[in-house]
């Protein structure tokens, strides 16, 4: 199996090149050139399996350059004890014909250690099986959870230095502490004025930079990402579809070969286009109901196939879908019309404009796949205090934009049973969560923790707990225009 561009097909690497580059030199994003087949003998397997065997399964169809005995052993270290329970991705059920898939197990309570757990052996493996002899330096722009969780999983690994971006007023208390507070000796934190997508477009310039490049190669180091748009961070995220479906077969929720719904909330369009992938590598998946926040950039491009970031920006109670340029997006565009050419002119236009209009056919096939709902914090708030005071099951702010989404979704089409992915604990979330179930949501958010596990009874996460005692190693706050030369800084 090979890995190509989706701005130019002709490109074709190995996926541990894939991995090592993380973004193509012409900015496209790699994808496989073709999908392995998933059958329902399959899927009782995987039924019988632990998270790490099954992590292994699916993993290893696309990474023909791994062998089997890495892969185990990465699987076996990626999702063991540092997860707080065994399944490491649950699935509970809520509601009848619902069940909402628990991501944030891990150690830095959110979903992202799903993948950001793996890829540091995916990333160390490539570079010994390229021949790559230069140091990585990981960039990472982040909304909120990607940062610490690729922290966590990049402090002190050999060979390697991380720096993470975020807005300076676009995370939640909880998600900053997390990042100020990081440990290791080859970690950077800095805060930029601005919002997500100013960071994620500086990261991508400073990719594209062929003179930066050429000046670190000299010096010794090459650049990576540990964001969605590595395919190292996307392919641990199809295990979990996998898993949860597997779970429902074997709890007798559903029989193997039942179409299974899933909505999903995101912004940067990674973690559902992984459920994608699970759709096409023939996983019975209906539709994928893609949830948004008032940044609803997805949800109109779904409906009317204009996508417009021309628009005004939100800062809400669900910050890591405050994004108004969906990177993975591109992934799809291609994956549907298999046109390299038409992905790298309408990816032009919306640097060059804000905007593009998707074509009609194309636009077609997506919807098959994918619908898409969109709620505001008034609606998110009145969704957790719902759920809790009915239900009894506590949300964050964003599986709650998904457990929204998806009751909008079922007023027009009810049937199927359906996984709502539950991205973040509800105690990094905690002021907002607080006053959704009726009680005191004034203060910092870390201070917040106990007041809200004495509200609900519920255990917050030992990593949040412990930050009462943190203190902040990074503070500092830089333009956008900064970057670059905070990264190259950070490299001397």
């Amino acid at each position: 199996m090979k890995y190509i561009s989706t701005r130019d097909k002709s490109t074709s690497v190995s996926a541990a090149e894939a991995i090592s580059l993380g973004l193509s030199r012409e900015g496209g994003l790699f994808l496989p050139d073709s999908v392995p087949a998933l059958t329902k003998a399959d899927i009782e397997e995987i039924a019988r399996l632990s998270y790490p065997e099954r992590a292994k399964l699916i993993m290893s169809r696309y990474l023909e350059d791994y062998t089997e005995e890495e892969l185990g052993s990465f699987c076996s270290k990626a999702y063991g004890e540092n997860f707080d329970c065994p399944e490491c991705a649950p699935t509970v059920k809520v509601g009848d014909k619902t069940h909402v898939l628990e991501l944030w197990h891990g150690p830095t309570s959110a979903f992202k250690d799903m993948a950001l757990q793996m890829l540091p052996y995916l990333l160390t493996a490539a570079m010994k099986k390229t021949g790559e002899t230069k140091k990585v330096c990981i960039l990472v722009a982040t909304s909120g959870d990607t940062g610490k969780a690729a922290l966590e999983g990049f402090k002190d690994v050999e060979n390697t230095k991380i720096m993470v971006f975020y807005p300076s007023d676009g995370v939640s208390d909880v998600q900053k502490l997390q990042m100020q507070s990081q440990e290791g000796e080859n970690v950077g934190v800095i805060a930029i004025t601005g919002n997500f997508d100013d960071a994620q477009s500086a990261v991508k310039t400073i990719f594209s930079d062929e003179k930066l490049r050429e000046e670190l190669d000299s010096k010794g180091w090459f650049l990576s990402s540990a964001n969605s748009i590595n395919w190292g961070r996307l392919l641990p995220q199809i295990v979990y579809y996998v898993s949860s479906y597997a779970d429902l077969v074997a709890s007798g929720e559903i029989g193997n070969g039942e179409e299974v719904d899933f909505c999903v909330p995101t912004g940067n369009f990674g973690d559902i286009l992984a459920g994608y992938f699970a759709k096409l590598m023939g996983l019975p998946v209906g539709r994928l109901i893609c949830a948004s926040n008032a940044n609803n950039v997805l949800t109109d491009f779904i409906n009317t196939g204009v996508y417009d970031r021309n628009r005004r920006f939100y800062t809400t109670i669900s910050p890591s879908m405050d994004i108004l340029i969906s990177s993975n997006l591109e992934r799809l565009l291609y994956l549907l019309s298999g046109d390299d050419k038409l992905v790298a002119r309408l990816m032009a236009e919306l640097k060059e404009s804000g905007k593009y209009t998707a074509p009609a056919e194309l636009m077609e096939k997506l919807r098959a796949s994918f619908a898409a709902e969109f709620l505001d914090d008034a609606e998110t708030k009145e969704v957790i205090g719902r759920v809790w005071r009915e239900k009894g099951y506590l949300m964050d702010t964003h599986t709650a934009v998904a457990y929204g989404a998806l009751e909008k979704y079922r007023k027009a089409d009810p049937g199927r049973t359906c996984v709502v992915l539950s991205t973040a604990s509800p105690f990094k979330f905690t002021p907002a969560v607080l006053e959704a179930i009726g009680e005191d949501g004034e203060g910092a958010g870390v201070e917040l923790i106990d007041r809200l596990s004495s509200a609900t009874g519920k255990t917050a996460p030992k990593n949040l707990a412990a930050l009462k005692t943190k203190k902040a190693r990074f503070s500092k706050i830089v333009e956008k225009t900064e970057l670059l030369g905070e990264v190259k800084d950070f490299l001397r």
